[in-house]
């Protein structure tokens, strides 16, 4: 019996899938007796290449082409198609594997044969090499001459998934070639030619089943035919997922599916016995980590209206359940931990820790809100809930900084149900900490005093300000300096120039203008320290809450994270 990869592999060029941009070219050249003498196919494996150097040749040699009306394409039925198609041994038509024939005598002994004429008049000699990439740089060389002047009608097409490879050991070959890259086929594409394959065998499968096949085969239509053909061999009757999973070694998707519900409905217990399933199964966590990936791109999609393709019922069931309780902002965070994770499970001696670690992020994760909803409920009385998912319980959160509520002593907090509260005001304006004539020791006397209402307005300013002090008065002049060990400091404090004169001035009840250096002494010799990618991210939060007093009030209020 012929295996279904072999036995329905294109015999002509129209029936190339996906690769109308090659089959044209070639079945062109052909038609037009403008065909080159070396010509280089790349692209992913089971997309096509090795095929369509078979149907070139098939096409150079075919018994039945009318010399004076050519078309390009092979009948792929005459014997001399028959030969080439099913590989059998032919005098004109030599596959050679560069895996294992790769080596400069073997290049030697190909450009040698090459020197002789084909068996027949008008016919052409194709050699076809495989796994290109493989030949060694002597190899190569070896074979550069002939491709620079080869002997008429001799062709060589070379077939590779790693052309950059090739690129590295012999740039020069390339521009001697012409070039085609094969692309992908798609989940559409390997569906519909899967269900023509069972119609041409008079077999039957669910669309889960081809669901399942096509993503499995990740663009190749080989390997979609190959897994066809594994998953047939396990059982009579209609082909089922189940049947295609069980082939496969692969995991349901309703693991997938229980692991989606739980992180959406925040339920951290729940991540142990998952696991324990998946490994008591001998499940491969690599695997499991790449389908949940699939499956939070699905709902990204979802949530975002566009459409995935290709999902089984239990994914659709799935992403129905969890689109109303993750944002789009919720999934990006997930696939972001998801990303930095994946290469710490291929690694790690313990992928076990590493997975469950991961889960237990995505079910603790704080959701994120809408802040300009947040606001506009603030300026509409407070009524408008916070945006998210509304049916998530709360899960265990830091303590936040306490707010005035004005609720009544039977509802401490003015927390228990209901919305949470409108943003409060920012602190009035409060008295000046300074009287009298503004010196240089009153200055230092209240510093720590102005540290304090520097935090009122924003953590941003009283950082800067505790980096400062102040190193000389001139009427209405006062110097800044930062601190010696805070010279870091220095660009985040001019810029924030314009807050600090408006706080110094209402702490001496008048108007300062304020110079802001660095301080002196050996603190110039000093390296600056150097600030970490987190510590830049911070400041960065921290100045956006400078910008916006009610951002900032927002944010202290309903005990929210800032991502940028």
């Amino acid at each position: 019996m012929i295996a279904l990869a072999r036995k329905y592999r294109p015999r002509r060029f129209a029936d190339l899938l996906v690769q109308d941009h090659v089959a044209g070219a070639l079945r062109g050249a052909v038609a037009r007796a403008r065909v080159g003498h070396g010509y280089l196919l790349t692209g992913p494996r089971g997309v096509g290449k090795t095929t369509a150097a078979r149907i070139l040749a098939m096409a150079l040699n075919c018994e039945r082409q009318d010399p004076a009306q050519p078309t390009g394409e092979p009948c792929g039925e005459c014997p001399t198609c028959e030969r080439i198609w099913s590989g059998s041994a032919n005098l004109d038509v030599i596959e050679i594997d560069a895996a294992s024939n790769r080596s400069v005598d073997d290049a030697r002994d190909l450009r040698e044969r090459a020197m002789y004429a084909a068996s027949q008049e008008n016919r052409y000699k194709v050699y076809i090499v495989d796994e290109a990439h493989m030949l060694t740089r002597e190899a190569w060389n070896a074979l550069l001459k002939i491709l620079e002047e080869p002997p008429p009608r001799v062709v060589f097409v070379f077939a590779t998934t790693e052309p950059q490879k090739i690129a590295n050991v012999a740039a020069p070959v390339l521009s001697r070639l012409q070039r085609f890259d094969f692309r992908r086929i798609g989940a559409g594409a390997i569906r519909d030619r899967v269900r023509e394959v069972l119609a041409a065998e008079g077999l039957t499968a669910e669309d889960d089943a081809i669901a399942v096949i096509a993503r499995y085969a990740d663009g190749g239509m080989r390997d979609a035919l190959s897994v066809l053909d594994q998953a047939l061999s396990l059982a009579e009757g209609p082909l089922t997922a189940a049947r295609v999973r069980q082939a496969l070694g692969l995991i349901d998707d309703e693991v997938y599916a229980e692991v989606l519900a739980a992180v959406a409905a925040r339920e951290p217990k729940a991540v142990f016995p998952v696991v324990d399933r998946l490994l008591a199964a001998g499940a491969d966590l690599v695997e499991f980590v790449n389908g949940m990936a699939e499956l939070l791109r699905a709902v990204l999609m979802v949530t975002t209206g566009a459409e995935p393709e290709g999902l089984t019922a239990a994914q659709r069931e799935a992403i129905g359940q969890a689109r109303e309780r993750l944002s789009a902002g919720d999934l990006l965070r997930m696939l972001g931990l998801l990303t930095q994770s994946e290469a710490a499970v291929r690694r790690s001696a313990n992928p076990r820790l590493v997975v469950e670690t991961l889960l237990l992020r995505w079910t603790l994760m704080d959701r994120t809100v809408d802040l300009e909803a947040v606001l506009r409920g603030d300026a509409g009385g407070g009524g408008a809930p916070v945006a998210g998912p509304a049916s998530a319980p709360a899960a265990p959160r830091r303590p936040s900084r306490p707010i005035a509520t004005g609720a009544g002593p039977g509802a401490p907090g003015g927390m228990s149900g209901g919305p949470p509260p409108a943003p409060p005001a920012a602190p009035p304006p409060a008295g000046p900490l300074l009287t009298g004539p503004v010196t240089l020791e009153g200055l230092k006397g209240i510093w720590p005093d102005l540290v304090a209402r520097a935090r009122e307005r924003s953590i941003l300013l009283a950082t800067v300000v505790e980096s400062l002090m102040p190193t000389a008065v001139d009427g209405s002049r006062v110097a800044l300096s930062v601190a010696p060990d805070a010279g870091h400091m220095l660009e985040g404090a001019r810029r924030q120039q314009a807050g600090l004169q408006d706080l110094l001035g209402s702490a001496v009840g008048g108007r300062l203008e304020i110079s802001i250096g660095e301080s002196g002494g050996s603190a110039r010799a000093e390296r600056p320290k150097r600030l970490s990618e987190k510590d830049l991210r911070d400041e960065k939060l921290r100045e956006i809450r400078a910008r916006d007093g009610a951002l900032d009030a927002a944010a202290d209020a309903l005990d929210l994270e800032i991502v940028d």
